[in-house]
C-alpha cells in the first residue's frame, strides 16, 4: 500500500517545478568567458544505457544536447563543464510513450488532478486535497479519465467512486469533479452539486452524476465546465500535462488526437477541435517552453467515401516534418470510418488506407477486439499487393494496443513491415481474465517490432511505472493475476519503453544513452532493475526525481539528489 506522501509526490514534484528549475539555472550559471559550448558531465552513477549489450555506466558526457561519451572514465573537464554527482542513483533513457492522447489531456478543464497511482479512496482523497491546496479558492479541482473506480477499494470491498462527503474533506473552498472514462459516470462535491445544479445538470444527492449513453449528466457537466474555459487555460493546463510527464520519467511523446468535436453537451473526454486543439501547444512550442518532445499523428473518421479532409491533409502537408520537439509522424491511430471501436473494412477506411500507402505516410489503426486485428491486417496486405514493389513495407504501420492478436497474424504483420504498439495501464485498471493480452512473450518470440505506450488519458494511466507493473506481473489493480503466462522481465520491459520505441517514431537518435544520440536521461527515485530493493507492488510508485532532455534540466533540482 503506498503511502500518502508516494501518491502525490509526482503531482507536487510537477507543481514545483518552475521553482525546481530557478534552482537549477542558478546551480548551472556558467563560469564568466566560457563560449557557447554547453557541456555537462553526469558522474557517480548506475546509468543503464539500454544499448545493445545493456551496459551500464558511471558516467555520462553531454554536449549541445547530445552524448559525446559513456562510460566509467572521462574526457578531461573544463572550467566550463557543469558537472551534476547522481551520488549512485539508477538512470536509463528518457521515456518514450509511443502512443498517447497528452493533447486531449492538456485541454481538461479546472485544475487536472492524476488519480492514476491511487489504490484507496483515502489516498484519492489525499491527492486531491494536495491539489486544492495549491489552489486560489474557487478554482475547480478536476480528475477526468485515465483511471477506474476499481482501483480505489482492493478485495473483498466492492469498487466504488468517493461520496460527496469525501471529496468535501478534500476541499470545501474549491469545487470538485471527478469522471471515469470517456462519459462518466461521475461525482462532485457540495460545491460543485451547487453549481451543475444551477445549469439544470441533475445530481445525485450523494454527488454523483450519471454516465451510459450521450448526452447524460456527465458529459453535460463537463460541457459546462468547458464553457469556462480560456485560451490561457488551456495552455496552462496542457503545460501542466507535459510536467506531469516528465515527473514520471518520459521525455518523448507520439500524441495520437481525439474525435471531432461537434461542440455539444453529448461530447466526451475524447472529443476535440481538429483545427483548435494544438493552439496551446503550438504556443508552448514558440515560446521554446515544452518540457518533452512531442510527436504528432492525425486522426481521421471521416465517413464520406472520398475522405476529403485526409485527401487535403495528404496533399498539403509533409510527414517528419518538424524539430526535435515537435514533429509530425503521421496518420492514426484512426486512417477514416464512424466506429472509433472496431475497425471495419468499410469503403472509406479502405479509400482512406490506399490514400496514405500510396502518399508514402506512417499509418497507425488500434485494435481491440478478437478479430478486428485481422479485419486491419487483411485490408494492409491487400493495399499492399495493390501498390506492388515495396508496397508499405517500409513505412512502419502500427497495429496499436493488440489485446488478441495470434501469432500467425502477427507474422503477418511483420511480413508488411509493422509492428505492434502494446499497452498495460488500461488492462491494470479494468482488465480481467477474459480480458486480458497483449501476449507480450508470444510477440517477443515471434521478432516483430514491439514497443510500449499509455494509451493515457480516457480510460488508461499515462504513469508507465504501472503498465511497466502489468508486463512484469501480469496483475489488475485488485491484484489478480490475469496475464501471468505472457509477462516479461524487468529490463525486457524497459526496452520497449527506451530503444524499442526508435522503430515507432522513425528516430534513430533517442531511446538509448549512446554517444551521438540525444541526453534524453531520467534519474529515477528507486533502482526499478533491483527487485530486492523495490518489490513488484512497489514498482507502480516510481518516479523521476531529475529528468533531462537534450542535456538540460527539465524536471526536479540536481542539488537535492
Amino acid at each position: 500500500m503506498h503511502t500518502k506522501t508516494v501518491v502525490t509526490k509526482p503531482l507536487l514534484h510537477s507543481l514545483q517545478l518552475s521553482a525546481l528549475l530557478l534552482a537549477s539555472c542558478q546551480l548551472y550559471a556558467q563560469a564568466p568567458g566560457c563560449k557557447a559550448v554547453d557541456d555537462l558531465l553526469l558522474t557517480n552513477g548506475a546509468i543503464h544505457t539500454m544499448d545493445a549489450g545493456d551496459t551500464v555506466v558511471k558516467a555520462l558526457r553531454i554536449q549541445d544536447g547530445r552524448i559525446v561519451a559513456s562510460g566509467n572514465i572521462m574526457p578531461p573537464t573544463t572550467a566550463c563543464t557543469r558537472t551534476i554527482d547522481l551520488k549512485g542513483h539508477t538512470a536509463v533513457p528518457g521515456l518514450i510513450d509511443n502512443h498517447n492522447h497528452v493533447v486531449l489531456l492538456g485541454l481538461r478543464p479546472g485544475h487536472d488532478t492524476r488519480l492514476e497511482s491511487a489504490t484507496s479512496i483515502k489516498e484519492l482523497v489525499a491527492t486531491l486535497k494536495a491539489r486544492a491546496d495549491k489552489l486560489p479558492a474557487g478554482e475547480w479541482v478536476t480528475a477526468i479519465g485515465g483511471f477506474d473506480i476499481s482501483q480505489f477499494t482492493p478485495p473483498p470491498d466492492k469498487p466504488r467512486f468517493p461520496t460527496m462527503a469525501e471529496l468535501d474533506a478534500a476541499s470545501t473552498g474549491h469545487p470538485i469533479y471527478v469522471q471515469q472514462g470517456f462519459a462518466g459516470p461521475s461525482v462532485t462535491n457540495s460545491l460543485g452539486k451547487k453549481f451543475f445544479e444551477s445549469k439544470g445538470i441533475t445530481v445525485g444527492a450523494d454527488g454523483s452524476l450519471a454516465g451510459g449513453a450521450t448526452p447524460n449528466a456527465s458529459t453535460k457537466a463537463l460541457f459546462a465546465l468547458k464553457q469556462l474555459q480560456t485560451a490561457a487555460d488551456q495552455k496552462r493546463g496542457t503545460l501542466d500535462a507535459l510536467n506531469y510527464a516528465v515527473s514520471l520519467g518520459i521525455t518523448t511523446q507520439l500524441d495520437q488526437g481525439g474525435f471531432p468535436e461537434t461542440n455539444s453537451d453529448a461530447d466526451g473526454v475524447a472529443s476535440f477541435d481538429g483545427y483548435r486543439a494544438y493552439d496551446a501547444l503550438l504556443s508552448l512550442y514558440h515560446e521554446n517552453k515544452l518540457p518533452n518532445r512531442m510527436r504528432i499523428n492525425y486522426l481521421y473518421m471521416e465517413t464520406d467515401p472520398a475522405t476529403p479532409l485526409l485527401q487535403a491533409r495528404l496533399k498539403n502537408a509533409l510527414p517528419a516534418f518538424g524539430s526535435d520537439m515537435l514533429k509530425i509522424v503521421g496518420i492514426g491511430e484512426f486512417t477514416a470510418g464512424a466506429s472509433p471501436i472496431i475497425m471495419q473494412p468499410s469503403p472509406e477506411w479502405m479509400n482512406g488506407t490506399r490514400l496514405v500507402a500510396r502518399a508514402g505516410w506512417r499509418n497507425e489503426n488500434h485494435s481491440l477486439t478478437p478479430t478486428d486485428y485481422k479485419t486491419i491486417i487483411d485490408g494492409w496486405q491487400k493495399v499492399n499487393d495493390e501498390i506492388g514493389g515495396d508496397g508499405i513495407t517500409r513505412l512502419h504501420w502500427v497495429v496499436a494496443h493488440v489485446p488478441f492478436i495470434t501469432e500467425e497474424y502477427a507474422n503477418k504483420l511483420k511480413a508488411l513491415g509493422g509492428g505492434v504498439s502494446v499497452l498495460g495501464g488500461w488492462r491494470y485498471v479494468t482488465g480481467s481474465a477474459q480480458q486480458n493480452g497483449p501476449p507480450f512473450r508470444m510477440l517477443q518470440k515471434a521478432g516483430i517490432p514491439m514497443g510500449m505506450s499509455s494509451d493515457g488519458m480516457q480510460i488508461s494511466p499515462m504513469n508507465p511505472w504501472i503498465g511497466l507493473y502489468y508486463v512484469v506481473t501480469g496483475k489488475n489493480a485488485r491484484g489478480e493475476l490475469i496475464n501471468g503466462d505472457q509477462t516479461l522481465s524487468r529490463s525486457d520491459a524497459l526496452r520497449l519503453y527506451t530503444a524499442a520505441n526508435r522503430w515507432f517514431l522513425q528516430e534513430d537518435d533517442i531511446g538509448s544513452l549512446e554517444p551521438g544520440k540525444l541526453g534524453d536521461l531520467v534519474v529515477l527515485d528507486r533502482d526499478y532493475f533491483d527487485s530486492a530493493k523495490v518489490g513488484d507492488e512497489n514498482m507502480k510508485s516510481l518516479h523521476s526525481v531529475l529528468t533531462l532532455v537534450g542535456g538540460k534540466v527539465v524536471f526536479g533540482d540536481p542539488a537535492r539528489l
